[in-house]
């Protein structure tokens, strides 16, 4: 069904023209891949979010830059088409995260039931202190390029020169990735 004739409230900002928009998703408290999978479904279903939706593997990862001894991230990402602005996705994202446990008023980097991070949304480069796009230090992290590059290898970042698969082939960082399930 083309998006002009699904039912819902639209905006009536400039971006109301649909763009993929791609969303990292973290989990290292609790029930990590029910958590992941809430997650998911919570996003996919939010009402300006079209089809196709894409996921990832999920990974399994060391944390970083979190507190000593915290636990392992289970990782993702979805890609998705998004017919409103980009700040309008990163309320709704906030949103979810509130929902599944998150505290708003959470230590940077510190353990989390959830993390959704917005990465990209389209070509759009975006500099506030609400909203950094594209985000900016994905391609510093093998948790985030693994599951985007099994959804979009070919896809060319905002300020990038070579396509996900290639940042991630050429990656030389820190920490293990370790494939947990291909199916959630």
């Amino acid at each position: 069904m083309p998006a002009s004739s699904v039912p819902g409230p639209r905006s009536t900002t400039a971006a109301t023209t649909e763009m993929r928009a791609g969303v990292a998703l973290g989990s290292n408290l609790g029930d990590r891949l029910a958590n992941l999978r809430r997650a998911r479904k919570e996003i996919a279903a939010l009402a300006n979010v079209r089809p196709p939706v894409r996921a990832s593997a999920i990974y399994e990862t060391e944390p970083v830059g979190c507190e000593e001894d915290a636990a392992k991230f289970l990782n993702a990402a979805m890609e998705f088409e998004y017919e409103d602005g980009p700040q309008d996705l990163l309320r709704e994202l906030a949103k979810i995260e509130v929902a599944l446990g998150r505290s708003a008023s959470r230590a940077r980097n510190a353990s989390r039931s959830i993390d959704l991070d917005l990465l990209y949304f389209g070509r759009l480069e975006i500099e506030t202190e609400e909203l950094q796009l594209p985000h900016p230090r994905m391609t510093q992290r093998e948790f985030v390029l693994r599951p985007l590059a099994d959804i979009r290898p070919d896809l060319f970042l905002p300020k990038q020169t070579e396509p996900v698969s290639a940042l991630l082939l050429r990656y030389t960082g820190p920490g293990a990735v370790v494939r947990f399930a291909g199916q959630w």
